[in-house]
């Protein structure tokens, strides 16, 4: 009697339990952050979180195509456009860390004493090798917006070179080239960690209130796609958004540096 009822218990738990289908940011995935959530959401809701990580524009054609439940993004433009469009709903703050410009040691002199438009005239009027992603990514989206700060994205310009990769990935063309990039801390932090500490990019530029990267979790809207699982993804939300996994985003850091600044419950735009 007592296997029977175990069994059925046992069957009922996995009939409740569902995969729930995320598109994110490289970034996210690079660091590790995913793969720790991850075992945390399996063990308190039973579900299975099985993500792409792509750019955040890619991630957000994929909510617009009715192929994931739940996005998990970086560029706030971006994602309000998508949610005025009616392709997402709940857009609820997470997180937030900050863009650095990177350098090879060589060429870091040059940046010393400099602000962001100075870093930035820098690498244009000497014609610094510099790495874009190139993907619509948030990344490459807040990239853009900084050139046209100055001017004009300069595309056309053979120091200016295009990856279509993701950010780690970016990080490795930069460093084989000698040259700079544009990247978030985390992704810094993990390309740090993973040279033990010893990188051959170091951050040239960093502060600038222009830099600072927010991230977002989104619910596919189920008006719009009527495939999308948005009850679990609703709840996927409020479990990332709750205070116990905001302290694992908290507390989550390589070579004792926090990767995340938790912010889903003081930022409202």
């Amino acid at each position: 009697m007592k296997k029977t009822i175990f069994l059925g218990l046992f069957l009922a738990l996995n009939i409740q339990a569902v995969e729930l289908r995320m598109a994110t940011t490289t970034s996210t995935d690079n660091t590790g952050l995913l793969d720790g959530l991850q075992p945390l959401y399996k063990q308190e809701t039973g579900n299975t979180l099985k993500w792409v990580a792509v750019g955040t524009g890619a991630a957000l054609k994929m909510g617009e195509d009715c192929n994931a439940d739940v996005l998990f993004v970086h560029s706030p433009k971006a994602e309000k456009e998508f949610i005025k469009k009616g392709y997402g709903v709940d857009r609820t703050p997470v997180m937030y860390n900050d863009f650095v410009i990177i350098a090879d040691k060589s060429l870091a002199p040059k940046f010393k004493g400099k602000n962001l438009e100075e870093s930035l005239k820098l690498i244009r009027d000497e014609k610094l090798t510099f790495i874009s992603r190139g993907d619509k990514s948030g990344t490459d989206n807040k990239e853009k917006s900084l050139w046209k700060s100055i001017g004009k994205v300069p595309e056309k310009e053979s120091w200016y070179q295009q990856s279509g990769q993701g950010m780690l990935a970016s990080i490795k063309i930069a460093e084989e080239k000698k040259g700079v990039i544009l990247t978030d801390r985390g992704t810094y932090i993990k390309y740090e960690f993973n040279e033990k500490g010893k990188p051959n990019l170091i951050i040239v530029n960093e502060g600038d209130d222009r830099l600072k990267n927010f991230y977002s979790v989104i619910a596919v809207n189920p008006k719009h796609c009527k495939n999308v699982n948005y009850t679990e993804a609703k709840k996927f939300i409020n479990w990332l958004t709750n205070d116990d996994t905001l302290s694992f985003i908290s507390g989550f850091k390589l070579l004792y540096k926090p990767l995340f600044i938790v912010d889903a419950k003081t930022r409202k735009d």
